[in-house]
């Protein structure tokens, strides 16, 4: 049996810009990281020759073109598997709705487990360029590249898109001591509130493209992924707070649904009890909350904040990962 792990990720700076409808005509720039919140894609050997997939539902079928499950079966498609394979999925947090990327760390899970199987391991670089073309290209989702690069290199991570379609992947290089404060001031909290960021993305690229609309605020927040890399490499990891809390002001206006009025007064409450910045990870919407704050206040926070719950995390310094089990 062969199992994938793959991490999920937080976006800290940057996001929108890794969407087509910005970046083939401005370079955009990120700073994400992955983290030790994991999907894990199960596959072994089927002795009927069938196909079965077990995620929300079970399909069991004769061959690829059956599956209903466009992502997987683009992913047997891409690494010529037809026949004989059972598949399933297992993820430590919600699978959908979250902001943490997750069905671009279930892509690329699912390319590494079938490479894999084939006896043909992948590197990060082609799995994070085959998920991309699975997702933007294949089911025409109108999201970006920054998830399925994170997912596949892990780690922390300045990452480039080129107007020629090139992404550029480099570790933000700082101290272990500055990624232990990182980790210890930022908060990650479920709101509860699940959406379909499939809408909010297809309405911000839109509005990137007619008319340039999004165009200056997203040409800012790139630039903020080279101020958030500077700083941390210099050192100052409570420049994240402020940078957050800038980003997440620009982000807000690129479509209609980042935000509503209860995600505002969670933010506001926030702030007011200490936090420096934050976001909604992801299209926005719901999901996870994203707060940076000195440790000694986040207790004072989460009083504030009793709907919400709080996630312990660390920073995940490996990509998607093979195991194999005899």
């Amino acid at each position: 049996m062969i199992i994938s792990r793959t991490p999920l990720r937080i976006s800290f700076v940057g996001g929108g810009t890794d969407l087509p409808a910005f970046y083939r005509d401005h370079e955009g720039a990120v700073v994400s990281t992955a983290i030790d919140k994991y999907i894990f894609i199960c596959v072994n050997e089927k002795f009927d020759r069938k196909i079965r997939v077990s995620y929300s539902i079970t399909e069991v079928v004769d061959s690829v073109g059956e599956l209903r499950h466009e992502l997987v079966r683009e992913a047997l498609t891409a690494v010529g598997i037809d026949a004989g394979v059972e598949i399933a999925s297992i993820s430590d947090v919600p699978a959908h709705g979250t902001g943490l990327g997750s069905s671009s760390s279930y892509t690329v899970g699912l390319l590494n487990a079938f490479r894999a199987h084939r006896g043909d391991p992948a590197d990060a670089a082609w799995l994070a360029n085959e998920a991309c073309e699975i997702e933007i290209e294949r089911c025409g989702k109108p999201i970006g590249k920054q998830d399925q690069y994170i997912a596949a290199f892990g780690g922390m991570q300045f990452i480039r898109f080129l107007p020629d379609e090139r992404v550029l992947v480099e570790p933000v290089r700082c101290r272990q001591e500055t990624k232990d404060r990182l980790e210890r001031s930022l908060m990650l909290l479920h709101t509860g509130m699940a959406r379909e960021s499939d809408a909010v993305l297809k309405e911000q690229g839109e509005n990137t493209r007619v008319g340039n609309a999004n165009a200056k605020a997203l040409v800012q927040m790139a630039r903020m992924a080279y101020d958030l890399r500077d700083a941390l490499e210099a050192d100052h990891p409570e420049e994240l707070g402020r940078l957050l809390d800038a980003g997440w002001q620009l982000k807000r206006q690129l479509a209609e649904g980042i935000t509503n009025p209860q995600i505002d007064e969670w933010y506001e409450t926030a702030r007011a009890r200490g936090a420096i910045g934050g976001k909604i990870l992801g299209a926005g919407g719901g999901g996870f909350l994203l707060l940076y704050a000195a440790p000694e206040r986040q207790d004072r926070i989460l009083r504030a904040l009793p709907g919400l719950r709080r996630v312990p995390f660390a920073f995940a310094p490996e990509g998607s990962q093979i195991y194999t089990i005899d």
